[in-house]
């Protein structure tokens, strides 16, 4: 068993107006084969806590720890982090022109395991994810992400998470711009790859629609920067019920 670790984590970015915390104190502990929901109202800091664990350059940690297995995750470049077992699926994927989905696997998973993979294996690994995920083969050679649809993005996304197999597993807002279908698809997808690799998953999100099909067994809540409400997934179905407004009315009692 894995442990990613996080402790009282305060984060900083830079805006036109300066120097704006954005996190204020983080504890979060997850373990390898668990699901855990981040739920909260835009501008709370959910997705700056995914892109501080992967290492994005434009965030600041002024305070706090996280901790990889006891591994100082701070201390690792972007790319040690991945290669310790830390995966991001983005919001908001990029586009890389000139480069094909079948060489950015392979170059990636190669990189990953210090050795390239079987070509004959790692075909078969690639085409069967394919197909689980309803995408066309001739993906395979088009350039990453170039001209994709936001639901084909996302599918990528987890074709990713499928093949290089990484220990925990960022998922921010893998839901925003997918169909129903879409949704299913990509649930099933998050769903094999936790039950092949006993993944560990950090599931970012404003709304239940994806936990009725990636089902946490703990949920927490994020405002301002803070983890103002922790449970299982019944709090999922309150918010379904009552939204945020309770935790951002200032006279609203906010349980702990």
């Amino acid at each position: 068993m894995s442990v990613l670790e996080i402790r009282d984590l305060h984060v900083t970015v830079e805006t036109d107006a300066g120097t704006t915390p954005i996190l204020n104190g983080i504890d979060l502990t997850i373990k390898t084969g668990e699901t855990h929901a981040i739920m909260g109202p835009n501008g709370s800091g959910k997705s700056t806590l995914a892109y501080t664990i992967a290492g994005h350059p434009k965030y600041t940690v002024t305070q706090g720890t996280i901790t990889f297995d006891g591994e100082d995750v701070l201390a690792m470049t972007v790319d040690e982090r991945a290669r310790a077992g830390l995966f991001l699926a983005m919001q908001y994927p990029v586009e890389i022109p000139g480069v094909t989905v079948t060489n950015f696997l392979r170059t990636a998973k190669t990189a990953l395991d210090g050795e390239a993979p079987s070509i004959r294996q790692w075909t078969k690994d690639v085409k069967s994810a394919m197909t689980n995920l309803r995408m066309d083969p001739k993906f395979a050679q088009r350039n990453v992400n170039e001209g994709f649809s936001g639901g084909e993005k996302k599918r990528h996304e987890i074709l990713q998470l499928e093949v290089l197999k990484p220990k925990f597993a960022v998922l921010d807002e893998t839901d925003s711009g997918l169909d129903v279908d879409a949704l299913k698809i990509v649930s099933e997808g998050v769903n094999r790859a936790k039950e092949e690799t006993n993944l560990g998953v950090l599931l970012i999100t404003h709304y239940t629609r994806i936990l009725r099909y990636i089902r946490p067994q703990f949920v927490h809540v994020v405002v301002a920067g803070k983890i103002v409400e922790e449970g299982g997934p019944e709090l999922a179905d309150r918010l379904e019920d009552e939204g945020y407004d309770r935790f951002l009315d200032p006279a609203a009692p906010i349980e702990a």
